[in-house]
């Protein structure tokens, strides 16, 4: 298909939102960007924070969101995971992420929207995939954002749903809805690269980068107040498997051999929580890869896979520009390829 303008008014596209974590901010400064640049978007599918960005903009309550989440500091990320070390399926329970989240979500029904949501999550009991149309739309979220062992799995009607990631993390269509319609994936498990926030003079505005000095140094005065408290934190830390490498577990010495001219001897442990994210991401990171080799979209969207960790949803600030700045790019280069 060619990248005229449709009759009716802007460019239709069906839109695949991938999973990955706090990367996954980068999808709203991609839909501005399409939005911008006069793509129509008909049809969403997601996968876990793409399920719950392309919940938002199908609402109609992304320009909230965005508004929260770009204040967040990371103490706050941390006041809404619901710690739990009696939690058997989950360290994370979600209720409080879930609770604001419902003041977007909660009664829609995704038979009603105006734009076609797909939510996808994955069945651990039957180890499938779980493509969500119809039902409650805040629940179809929770499902796709469970993260295996860090946020507990939905359970309903004898599925145990979790993180779509973990089986789909890029859910392309395998055949095109409409073929005068052009699909637009956005992978988060781009390629390592020197500058994963783009030209930082360019894409963060004067005003975003004087918030985000501001937000610091309150978030700078958070956290001498909650001293204390971040003893409880380290201690629970230590709890869930962090703790000080011996010096005889240097690589060297261990009969391991001569570490590697750029190796980086490591003082700690990985807390438990950042092994099995780490684990999670590498696997989706590996399959969306695989996926896009067997199913390319008609125009891909990467987000370099070294842009944060899963974790630092405090850092929207900067996100959301750096997904503007690749959506830029991959345009400009889908552009070029037709000249």
């Amino acid at each position: 298909m060619t990248m005229g303008d449709s009759k009716d008014g802007g460019i239709p596209i069906n839109l695949v939102l991938g999973s990955g974590g706090a990367r996954g901010l980068t999808h709203i400064g991609v839909v501005r960007v399409l939005q911008e640049q006069g793509y129509r978007i008909k049809s969403i599918t997601g996968c876990s924070m793409g399920a719950l960005v392309g919940a938002l903009l199908v609402s109609g309550h992304l320009d909230d969101y965005e508004k929260w989440v770009t204040q967040l500091t990371r103490w706050d990320v941390f006041r809404f995971l619901d710690i739990s070390l009696l939690g058997r399926s989950g360290m994370v329970k979600g209720d409080k992420l879930m609770e604001r989240l419902g003041e977007w979500l909660a009664g829609v029904q995704m038979e009603s929207l105006e734009i076609p949501l797909t939510v996808v999550a994955a069945d651990i009991v039957s180890r499938k995939e779980v493509w969500i149309s119809r039902g409650d739309l805040l629940e179809a979220v929770r499902a796709s954002i469970a993260v295996p062992g860090v946020f507990t799995p939905l359970v309903k009607h004898g599925r145990v749903l979790v993180d779509g990631g973990i089986l789909n993390p890029l859910p392309i269509p395998p055949a095109r809805m409409e073929n005068s319609t052009i699909t637009v994936a956005v992978s988060l498990s781009g390629q390592e690269v020197h500058q994963p926030f783009g030209d930082l003079s360019v894409n963060v505005p004067a005003e975003i980068e004087e918030e985000k000095q501001i937000k610091q140094q309150e978030e700078q005065l958070k956290e001498d107040r909650h001293a204390p408290i971040e003893g409880f934190l380290d201690s629970l830390q230590r709890y869930f498997g962090r703790d000080r490498v011996e010096e005889n577990d240097d690589p060297a010495q261990s009969g391991g051999g001569e570490p590697p001219g750029d190796f980086t001897p490591i003082t700690e442990q990985p807390a438990l929580t950042d092994v099995m994210l780490g684990m999670f991401n590498t696997m989706q990171d590996t399959i969306a890869r695989h996926q896009l080799a067997g199913n390319p979209p008609d125009i891909l969207i990467d987000i370099p896979c070294n842009i944060c960790q899963s974790h630092e949803f405090h850092r929207a600030a900067e996100l959301i520009p750096a997904g503007a700045f690749w959506a830029r790019r991959a345009l400009e280069d889908q552009r070029n390829s037709f000249r």
